[in-house]
């Protein structure tokens, strides 16, 4: 059997802090092989940093996926084609920096990891994410022996689409980007593990990891607001998925969520 740990949208550097509390003992406990977060929130609660996207290596996270906020911060376009282990969108216009796949390599298993991004309900001038999945898909062909894709979308029609779509063709589909964990998870008919969206590993008691005295301040009053990150406890909220190596096929899909308090 083979195990994949994925960690839901790291926000801020509450969110990093999390997730640098936690893992020693997610790894202890469950012992994946392959460990994959969402970072498009890691650097000030949008975009990453090469800093930012270190401190989430040095956690023991493998591969880093990105979402809608990929470009926020401009010096990514410094690093993101250096061979650092980040994956943006696949389904970005053609000439767009940076990769939309990638294959890792670990004890003989090749995991490739594709994120895509979802067109309802984001502003996003990106191709169709299930034609721009066929074409991953086809060229992956002979490349990898699991396939782990993270669909970063708002609908959960859509991801619940997608995930019908490619059951049987990868092994896993797990959704970010809305920072709730949904209690959805499962196995498809034809082998693939499936969950709506990981969540958010971040502030827990902010709303949806911004201060809340902010997101208040805007529904009651109507006026702008400047986001901020929220303090307080920290949530860690994550995916681990059981996979047979033989058939590729998922056998299990098990939410983690635990809390994180600073010492005084």
């Amino acid at each position: 059997m083979l195990k994949i740990l994925f960690v839901g949208d790291v926000f801020g550097e509450l969110g990093r802090e999390t997730l640098k509390a936690k893992m020693p003992d997610i790894i202890k406990t469950y012992k994946p092989d392959f460990c994959i977060a969402n970072g498009e929130n890691a650097a000030g609660g949008k975009g990453i940093s090469y800093n930012t996207a270190h401190e989430i290596f040095d956690c023991g996270i493998d591969v880093i996926t990105m979402g809608n906020h990929t470009w926020a911060r401009k010096e990514i376009l410094n690093f993101i084609d250096s061979g650092i282990k980040i994956v943006r969108p696949a389904n970005y216009p053609k000439g767009v920096p940076g990769k939309g796949r990638l294959v890792i390599e670990k004890n003989g298993i090749r995991l490739a990891v594709v994120n895509l991004l979802g067109r309802v309900y984001m502003d996003n001038n990106v191709d169709c994410p299930f034609q721009t999945i066929d074409r991953e898909l086809s060229y992956l062909k002979g490349q990898a022996d699991i396939i782990l894709v993270d669909f970063h979308g708002e609908a959960t029609s859509e991801k619940i689409a997608m995930a019908y779509y490619v059951d049987g063709r990868v092994s896993c589909l797990v959704g970010t980007h809305t920072h709730v964990q949904t209690a959805d998870e499962k196995i498809l008919d034809n082998g693939t593990a499936y969950i709506t969206d990981v969540g958010m590993t971040g502030p827990a008691d902010g709303v949806i990891g911004i201060a809340k005295n902010l997101i208040l301040r805007k529904f009651t009053l109507g006026l702008p607001v400047q986001h901020e990150v929220a303090e307080g406890r920290g949530q860690f909220n994550a995916v681990i998925i059981t996979i047979d190596k033989e058939t590729r096929k998922a056998m299990e899909i098990k939410r983690i969520t635990d809390y994180y308090k600073k010492k005084d």
